[in-house]
């Protein structure tokens, strides 16, 4: 692009009502470089989504379901200026919501939950683009349109988690999207994607930040700016320890660590686009953006031993056993074809004659659900297997962790007193991992935190 272009990406509490979305259309025409604004589906909507998308409920439950949709978009179109413009609109989307609701087969397609999945972004979208366009006519009389992002997020046709186009989507951003943000601020949405044939697809978890950074990266933007909750990225989760406190710069590096070893704030994703075209990322509160926020980049100033904690809850240990695997050949390589013939993701590992143990992570038990009787069975054919659960995983991360002397040691003695199940270090200069007992993390994390940053 010529000029200068930032791409704005705001969550569902920063898009919930009608004032929090206020907060963000003065963030947006607070900035000349803004031209386009990715949201997600207002806070709670999602929810209720997912809801009937997934669960077995009566018809009486639907419509209670879909009524409390309803009532979340229409608190925010009543408080408009002008609801004329997008009130049709509105409805046409609420029906077709209804309408995929009350599916006969919407539990058994994966293309029609997405298709549902799909309505809290596009309704969202649609008010947002109303509310800055409000807020645009007091302050300088720019257009604003809501772009269907659809056209442009070519992806695979994996429903659920879908895989996006690269060149695809960079070719079709830049003949359908670049055009329009000439003479207009573009409000889109996150999360959704379409296939080849145009049916509706979701990126996943995460997805709505993926997507901000993917359009970045398909029109070469000079930032990717991601409103949310909270001011910044903090050195650990606040909720832990309010010694907690924001980090004005990250590497991609460290941030694609913390964002994959459990702050929630980041999606892992989100740094890949970003870091292919070198483009900075913000992360900053759209109810507080006076207070700053953190700057994800290439290069940073300082590169710290240590730069923040992450806790991720809900892990499962699994140790396959057998003698056999003394001097053997390829016992490793049967045992990771099983793990991923059975699409499971594999974070720690470690090794010793006879066994192998390693770490999966366990969101909502969906792990567990795949980690069933015909997995275990198929890894039994060639060792013991014992499967465990009740564990966190608690990662340091910093700068040149290999090299520097002492980082190790400090980290340990800060957690002598408990029992390390796992330890991992020495893969990258980024981190060092320790699996922990559940009920002790808290305190880890606190006491990790004490001894490095305080």
């Amino acid at each position: 692009m010529a000029n200068a272009l930032t791409i704005a990406k705001f969550g569902g509490t920063s898009v919930a009502n009608y004032e929090v979305m206020q907060n963000c259309a003065r963030i947006v025409a607070s900035n000349s470089a803004t031209r386009i604004v990715v949201v997600s589906a207002s806070a709670g909507v999602t929810n209720h989504l997912v809801n009937l998308a997934h669960s077995p409920l009566t018809q009486e439950q639907i419509e209670s379901t879909c009524q409390s949709i309803v009532d979340i978009e229409l608190a925010i179109l009543n408080k408009l200026a002008d609801k004329s413009s997008v009130e049709s609109k509105l409805n046409d989307l609420l029906d077709e919501m209804k309408s995929l609701a009350f599916h006969e087969e919407i539990l058994h397609r994966n293309d029609l939950k997405d298709q549902l999945l799909s309505m809290g972004e596009r309704m969202s979208s649609l008010m947002f683009s109303a509310v800055l366009a409000e807020q645009k006519v007091a302050e300088q009389n720019v257009t604003t349109m809501n772009f269907d992002v659809r056209k442009v997020l070519r992806t695979d046709s994996e429903f659920g988690e879908a895989v996006p186009q690269i060149d695809t989507i960079e070719a079709l951003a830049k003949q359908l999207l670049a055009p329009e943000i000439e003479n207009a601020i573009v409000v889109t949405q996150g999360f959704v994607g379409a296939d080849d044939e145009g049916r509706t697809t979701t990126l996943g978890r995460g997805g709505s930040d993926f997507t901000a950074a993917l359009i970045a990266e398909a029109l070469d933007a000079d930032a990717c700016e991601i409103w949310t909750d909270v001011i910044g990225v903090y050195t650990t989760d606040p909720r832990i320890t309010a010694a907690a406190r924001p980090l004005p710069e990250l590497s991609f590096e460290e941030a694609a660590e913390m964002a994959t070893f459990g702050a929630k704030v980041l999606h892992p994703a989100t740094m890949e686009p970003a870091l292919r075209k070198n483009i900075k990322v913000f992360v900053g509160s759209s109810k507080e953006p006076e207070k700053g926020g953190t700057w994800i980049v290439r290069d940073c100033v300082e590169e710290p031993p240590y730069r923040a904690i992450t806790r991720r809850k809900d892990q499962v240990m699994v140790t396959v056993k057998t003698p056999k695997m003394m001097y053997a050949q390829g016992f490793l390589q049967q045992v990771f074809a099983i793990i991923a013939k059975h699409k499971l993701s594999v974070d720690l590992v470690t090794t010793s004659e006879i066994s192998v143990s390693f770490t999966l992570d366990n969101p909502a038990n969906s792990v567990a659900q795949r980690l069933n009787k015909e997995t275990i069975a198929e890894l039994e054919t060639i060792c013991d297997v014992k499967v465990e659960n009740g564990y966190d995983l608690v990662t340091v991360v910093g700068n040149h962790m290999q090299t520097a002397i002492g980082v190790s040691s400090k980290i340990f003695a800060a957690v002598s007193d408990f029992n390390l199940r796992m330890i991992c270090f020495g893969a990258n200069p980024h981190n060092l991992s320790f699996l922990v007992n559940e009920t002790d993390s808290d305190k880890i994390v606190k006491d990790l935190h004490k001894a490095l940053f305080e």
